[in-house]
């Protein structure tokens, strides 16, 4: 069995200040964190998505942010481990994006634990900007790498 792998994009913006698009996870056991219960839109890459992950990354977004990805030129940003074992592929784009309302996909859960009674929750219950010295503090720790790389990249572009 192949490691599993998770693609998803990271929206950017700079207004002035480098902002990005990430997404507090839903359920009951994010329900009251805030610190590392923030993530970039992602899921897991089907074995058709395989050598495109760019098609899951935008399958995804769609699914939690229940908007579709923005029409942007996305450029690979590269892959991250993460402590759960999972490899999440990311990509970036210049986008200031502004949905009219989130309305993300739910998942089933027996809750409270042990209680027999199955409930659905949103995979997303919150999705905004955030400046990057919030952002790495509020997304979850094995994310945090990939806000290191974005700054780099853009550096990049910007020719210094």
């Amino acid at each position: 069995m192949s490691a599993v792998r998770s693609a998803g994009l990271l929206l950017y913006r700079r207004s002035p200040d480098l902002e990005v698009w990430i997404a507090h996870m839903g359920g009951p056991y994010w329900a009251r964190k805030d610190e590392a219960a923030w993530s970039i839109p992602k899921g897991v890459v089907d074995d058709s998505d395989l050598g495109d992950e760019l098609v899951t990354a935008r399958r995804e977004f769609a699914e939690e942010i229940g908007s579709p990805a923005p029409d942007a030129p996305y450029r690979p940003l590269g892959e991250f481990p993460q402590p759960s074992g999972k490899t999440v592929v990311v990509f970036a784009a210049e986008a200031d994006f502004a949905p009219d309302a989130l309305l993300s996909n739910t998942f089933a859960l027996e809750w409270p634990p042990g209680s027999g009674r199955v409930q659905q929750f949103p995979e997303i219950d919150d999705a905004r900007w955030f400046g990057l010295d919030e952002a790495r503090v509020k997304l979850v720790k094995g994310q945090r790498a990939i806000l290191d790389v974005l700054e780099t990249s853009i550096r990049n572009l910007a020719g210094g």
